[in-house]
């Protein structure tokens, strides 16, 4: 009995840890974090756009790399690296305890969360290894790595099909993203009530248009995966950057590219409205 007190008292403890002002500042920092490699990101993808030949890298390399070059750019890593710590223990504590809101306890929800916090721990790991030295770590091309998983992939038995199958996967992620940025559900996420009606307009602006271009990345990342594995090639699988370049290729031509980039800017900002007003 004594044991069981004891282990409802340590959840509980461990739940008002979750629920506390530490955690909260936590994700508020990770938001920002998350938004400051979008517009990073964003801003590389519009430079490759406007500037033919340009060699940077549109990915998070590319962006840790740009932030390295500035003056302070070690601290600014730093602050960045454990601001995705942050995010990552506040998405940890999401599955552990549950979501904001009357249906955060739900198992799917929860599940979504687990996932979550699996990506930003990566993300954070590989931001921390970049600044403390590894350089490999943080800054590698995502197509070469995108290449080199899906290689290691496709030798597996049925590779093809699972290779297609994450690629349907990350497809349907692109379409739930951008789908659920049209139907505004962030609102419900957002302490919508604080805001001005300017300010909301601007929100629901960011959220949208931020949105839909973080869903048609996505989509476009997943259909060069299919595509892989139809074709039996790894070199047809695109990380973020070869993805972002493969607009340019469209009829649109370049333009296309402009209108992804300023998305994904938006989508920064849009994080860094998450940061002031997101129900945690």
């Amino acid at each position: 009995m004594r044991t069981d007190g004891a282990v409802r008292s340590g959840v509980g403890q461990a739940r008002r840890v979750a629920r506390g002002r530490g955690l909260d500042a936590a994700a508020r920092a990770g938001f920002v974090a998350r938004g400051v490699i979008y517009v990073l990101v964003g801003a590389l993808a519009l430079r490759i756009a406007l500037a033919d030949g340009d060699k940077r890298q549109a990915d998070r390399g590319g962006a840790l790399a740009e932030i390295a070059e500035k003056p302070f750019g070690s601290a600014v890593l730093w602050l960045l690296g454990l601001g995705l710590v942050g995010m990552a223990l506040w998405r940890l504590s999401e599955a552990l305890f549950g979501q904001a809101g009357p249906d955060g306890h739900k198992k799917g929800k929860r599940l979504l969360s687990a996932g979550r916090f699996v990506f930003y721990a990566v993300v954070s790991y590989s931001v921390l290894a970049y600044v403390t030295g590894d350089k490999g770590s943080g800054s590698g091309s995502s197509d070469r790595q995108v290449d080199d998983v899906t290689a290691t992939a496709l030798d597996w038995p049925g590779g093809r099909w699972i290779v297609g199958a994450a690629g349907a996967g990350v497809v349907a992620a692109g379409l739930w993203i951008a789908g659920r940025a049209v139907l505004r559900k962030y609102r419900r996420r957002l302490r919508m009530g604080e805001m001005s009606a300017k300010t909301r307009r601007v929100v629901d602006v960011l959220g949208v248009v931020g949105g839909c271009g973080r869903g048609c990345a996505f989509g476009a990342a997943g259909v060069f995966l299919v595509v892989a594995a139809v074709r039996h090639k790894a070199g047809e699988a695109k990380g973020v950057d070869d993805t972002l370049r493969s607009f340019t290729h469209t009829a649109a031509g370049p333009w296309l590219l402009v209108a992804v980039a300023v998305a994904l800017v938006a989508f920064g900002l849009f994080s860094w409205a998450n940061a002031r007003w997101r129900k945690v």
